[in-house]
């Protein structure tokens, strides 16, 4: 029988739909639930739609109140959440992490990086330090004549904190380093440092000798310290004592050659370290930690100076100028050909191995610190000048008289000569005229003396080497009055040293070339390798010809009847030189007392040395005082040397043509 079709009338309703569930295909109906069978035949009607109502205004606002939503009710506040109790555990658990791994890290830094710095931290504290000291260089003579030297010795010192009893410690040393029992105490005596702290170290006696140090060891004082020292030793005591100068008991140089050259000779310290024991095994421990640092010996320096000229030139005059009561004096030789300083002696002098006994003005090396007028000895380089100028020649003569006016003053001279007489100019140098320089001055002019004293090597400081040299000082042409036409060109108003003109007159010995001064021959390395100074600064001043015949002119001086400089003449030899007269210079201010000259070469004819002296005294001039001692030097010079006796006499100088 055929299912009949159901029409859209006939289709079940939507709630039935709804509440139907879709079996899958085969599936058997749920137990207990039983469908409704469809309704058939039934037909479907729709409602009638009603007519829409016109509303009130009092209706729609009813309506209104209706839709609108009506107020919320504030929710309840909630209970916070319980704890995480599996959160919590999770954080602890990274936390204490955290913490270890940061802790094994430092451990392994400390362990592996760090433990080096860890235990040099406590080595520190168990390290004792020696210093080594550099042996400073020596100085020697030309010959290798030891002037000055370090020798071996000790230094007593104190550690206070250690000292147990001080009375009885200081009157155990007293007998041994020399030094009063009340000043050792002092030494002794615990005290702070002046930025904190104890002091733990403090010299008691340096450079003493070696077998009062090893008395002083033997007594095993707490807290008295014996090591290893140097002394300085001046084995000629004053030889050369103004040029070679002092060291203090540390070994700096405070003066002289040791002062200038203190940073070749002192060398540097070595340093010795070692590990040490505590308590009762406070000594180094076998085996442990060593270090070392040789010390580095510092440089010789070997001069120019002849020991024995020295000991000589030094010995005369000291007794040329203790008669004369001479306040101060000085002595130069200069070989000329080289400018080696021979001899450099001063009067008074000291004992450089115990120069705090000496008053400083004995300790001056006066041959470059004695700054005088130099007087008549300026007269070679007036001539000098005027020769190589050719405002003279050799054979020219000039009318003397007894005076001459320049500016405000009057020149005399000090020569019997009361009429104007003709005079050469070798009787001009002979008789020390100071009209007759005046008038070759005045053909020369103030610009060209000016000029050749700068080239003589005046005014300016020679840097032979010893500290405190004075430069000296030179009038300059703008500056003349009217009186220093008169006084310049016979060495007044200038300021200079003995070596300055003692360098100027080796010019002229050494045909006309200007040679520096210097007392350095050569450095001595530790290893012995020797370094030649510096080749000294030359320059020609004069020609050779001029410088030749001003040499003989100046041979008058020690020849001529009556001469001033008859004194200086030597045995067997030609001299030739000049006297002079002239005032010191103190601060800029003269002092009292004349300063006598003398300033000569020999042979004349072939000159091999210069030697200049120069004397403050209470009176006398270079004829009566510095000649004579110029004569002994030379004469022990040439002979030391071995120099030739002259072959030829010096010419018969005529002074009144």
């Amino acid at each position: 029988m055929p299912t009949p079709s159901l029409s859209p009338s006939h289709a079940p309703p939507a709630a039935v739909r709804a509440g139907r569930r879709r079996q899958p295909p085969g599936a058997q109906p749920r137990a207990g639930r039983t469908e409704a069978p469809p309704r058939v035949g039934r037909k479907a009607t729709t409602p009638p739609v009603p007519e829409p109502r016109k509303r009130t205004a009092a209706a729609k606002a009813s309506a209104a109140a209706k839709r609108a939503p009506a107020p919320r009710k504030k929710a309840p506040r909630r209970p916070p959440p319980l704890v995480d109790q599996r959160r919590r555990l999770r954080l602890g658990t990274v936390l204490a992490l955290t913490v270890f791994a940061t802790i094994g890290i430092r451990i392994v830094t400390m362990q592996f990086t760090e433990s080096p710095a860890f235990a040099e931290r406590g080595l520190q504290t168990r390290l004792d330090r020696v210093d080594l000291p550099a042996p400073r260089g020596a100085i020697y003579d030309r010959g290798g004549a030891v002037l000055a030297h370090s020798v071996e010795a000790r230094y007593v010192a104190v550690d206070p904190e250690l000292v147990k009893d001080l009375p009885k410690t200081a009157a155990a040393l007293e007998p041994l380093i020399a030094l009063p029992k009340s000043e050792l105490m002092a030494k002794m005596a615990k005290r702070k440092q002046p930025g904190g702290g104890t002091s733990r170290f403090e010299y008691l006696a340096r450079g003493v000798d070696i077998s009062v140090g090893q008395r002083v060891d033997a007594l095993k004082l707490p807290g008295v310290i014996v090591h290893r020292d140097e002394r300085r030793e001046v084995p000629g005591a004053d030889l050369a004592a103004s040029i070679i100068g002092f060291t203090s008991p540390d070994l700096n140089g405070l003066e002289g050659l040791e002062a200038r050259y203190d940073e070749l000779l002192r060398g540097v310290d070595g340093k010795r370290v070692f590990e040490v024991g505590q308590g009762s095994l406070d000594a180094e421990i076998p085996g442990g930690y060593k270090r070392e640092t040789e010390a580095q010996p510092g440089s010789s320096l070997q001069l120019t100076i002849d020991r024995d000229l020295q000991y000589f030139v030094q010995k005369t005059l000291a007794e040329k100028m203790a008669p004369a009561k001479a306040y101060t004096a000085a002595a130069v030789v200069i070989e000329i050909r080289t400018g080696e300083v021979l001899a450099q002696a001063s009067y008074p002098t000291y004992d450089a191995a115990q120069p705090l006994k000496s008053k400083p003005e004995n300790r001056e090396d006066t041959a470059t610190s004695f700054v005088v007028d130099p007087g008549s000895v300026h007269k070679a380089i007036t001539i000098g000048a005027a020769l190589e100028e050719g405002a003279v020649k050799p054979t020219d003569t000039f009318m003397v008289g007894p005076n001459v006016q320049k500016g405000d003053q009057r020149f005399k001279d000090s020569h019997t000569n009361w009429t104007p007489k003709r005079m050469t100019i070798p009787g001009i140098l002979a008789y020390s005229s100071n009209v007759g320089t005046i008038a070759i001055a005045d053909k020369l002019g103030k610009e060209k003396l000016y000029e050749y004293q700068k080239k003589f090597g005046l005014g300016e400081a020679t840097g032979v080497g010893v500290p405190g040299e004075a430069a000296g000082a030179l009038l300059p042409p703008d500056d003349w009055s009217g009186s220093a036409a008169g006084s310049v060109p016979i060495g007044h108003s200038v300021a200079v040293t003995p070596l300055q003109m003692a360098a100027a007159y080796a010019a002229i010995a050494n045909d006309g070339t200007w040679v520096q001064p210097h007392l350095v021959k050569e450095t001595i390395a530790p290893d012995g390798k020797r370094t030649p100074a510096a080749r000294p600064t030359t320059r020609q001043v004069i020609s050779p010809e001029n410088a030749r015949e001003l040499r003989q002119m100046l041979e008058a001086v020690t020849t001529v009847k009556g001469a001033t400089g008859v004194h200086a003449a030597v045995d067997g030899y030609r001299v030739a030189g000049k006297t002079g007269t002239g005032s010191r210079v103190v601060n800029g201010q003269y002092v009292s007392g004349p300063v006598a000259s003398f300033v000569g070469m020999a042979p004349a004819e072939n000159p091999r040395y210069v030697i200049a002296v120069f004397a403050h005294t209470p009176g006398g001039g270079g004829g009566e005082v510095t000649a004579p001692a110029f004569h002994d030097m030379m004469g022990y010079a040439l002979t030391h040397f071995g120099v030739p006796v002259s072959s030829g006499k010096p010419p018969n100088f005529v002074v009144y043509p």
